[in-house]
């Protein structure tokens, strides 16, 4: 399984921080040219490498931390997203219901993605908090998971563990789903919730 973190600001670099931790690949790329990343890349680890947006894309994961504008333009980049699977770490603050059609923003970012495997998560925490060790005083930081394919968030789920965190299934996007959107500017009940599971 090979991953890409597209979008590499705070939310993009937190993400690559736990990805470094446990030494894992992982392509990171923005709309900027992959050596302006590749000084900050490093400095993370030497598993974080920096590619052009085209070639990050040939991951089987993907995972979309890009302003939430831009989510159209990553999308255009492939004529499909069959055998995708797209995490959405964005949040849609302050988009109003109406701009995204009535619809969970990730809803709405999934029809970008024609074909691709789609699931919410990491999106809940501050970047700050992301980027720390998820395992803290015998437990793990918990991330929220949902999506309307559960095949999908199977294996976002099994990652969220590889990278140390306790993954919590919420169902469909509309449903425990909504609890990590921003509606407008109100942000769901659940973000920025920093929950613990202790080891079982």
């Amino acid at each position: 399984m090979s991953y890409a973190i597209i979008g590499f600001g705070k939310i993009g670099q937190a993400l690559a921080h736990a990805f470094a931790r446990k030494n894992i690949d992982v392509t990171v790329a923005s709309r900027r040219p992959p050596e302006a990343l590749s000084p900050q890349a490093r400095a993370i680890g030497p598993t974080v490498v920096a590619r052009s947006l085209g070639d990050a894309l040939a991951a089987d994961t993907i995972i979309l931390a890009v302003p939430f504008g831009e989510h159209r333009e990553v999308a255009k980049v492939l004529p499909s997203w069959e055998g995708k699977t797209v995490i959405d770490a964005m949040n849609a603050f302050p988009a109003l219901p109406e701009e995204l059609d009535g619809l969970p923003s990730s809803a709405f970012v999934a029809k970008a993605f024609t074909g691709a495997r789609f699931v919410k998560g990491f999106n809940h925490l501050g970047a700050a908090t992301l980027a720390t060790d998820p395992v803290v005083a015998g437990g793990h930081r918990v991330v929220f998971l949902s999506g309307d394919d559960e095949d999908a968030i199977a294996p976002v789920a099994a990652l969220a563990k590889q990278l140390g965190f306790a993954p919590v299934k919420l169902g469909k996007l509309n449903e425990g789903g909504a609890l990590v959107h921003a509606r407008g500017r109100t942000w769901g009940q659940l973000i920025f919730q920093d929950l613990f599971k202790k080891e079982q």
